[in-house]
Parts: structure tokens; C-alpha cells; sequence
């Protein structure tokens, strides 16, 4: 779990790296630890684990939707594609 700062937020070691993770359609979580471990091991090698999703635009909106209730979100079945990106990114 990524360090905590005095107003309780994750200390990121890669902003720019979270912020590209965020755009792509990471949770905040999954783009810190990503972030952070980047910048401790490199991002070539933490690149070389894991897999890839494409960007929440590129994903149907049943995907979307399957996704929202995978995380037990709410009141997503009568949202937009944008609006379920937003809720799903912001989530």
C-alpha cells in the first residue's frame, strides 16, 4: 500500500505515470500501486508483469456496466457511455 501523507492521501512517486494510468481507466488504487512500483523497480520491468486492458472508451457499455456491478456500484443502469466512465474512473 502506497505511504500515506499527513492529510491521509497516497504520496505517489510517479504523478505523471498515475495520471496516465487514471486517463486509461485505472482504478485510483491500481494506478498508484503501478505508479509507485515503477518508480521503485523501473517502468520497464514492472511493465514485463501483468497484462492489458484497453481504455474504457474501446469497452462496449454492457462491459462497462458488467464492470460497475463487479464493483458493486450503483445506479449505472440507466447511465451513458461517458457517464459510466466517469463513475467507473472516479470510482
Amino acid at each position: 500500500m502506497p505511504s500515506r501523507g499527513s492529510d491521509d492521501q497516497p504520496q505517489l512517486k510517479d504523478q505523471d505515470l498515475y495520471e496516465k494510468l487514471r486517463e486509461e481507466g485505472n482504478s485510483k488504487e491500481k494506478a498508484a500501486r503501478i505508479s509507485n512500483a515503477a518508480a521503485d523497480r523501473g517502468r520497464s520491468d514492472v511493465g514485463k508483469s501483468g497484462g492489458r486492458s484497453g481504455s474504457y472508451e474501446d469497452w462496449t457499455v454492457d462491459e462497462l456496466r458488467e464492470r460497475a456491478k463487479e464493483l458493486d456500484l450503483q445506479g449505472y443502469s440507466d447511465l451513458k457511455k461517458d457517464e459510466l466512465i466517469d463513475r467507473l474512473r472516479n470510482h
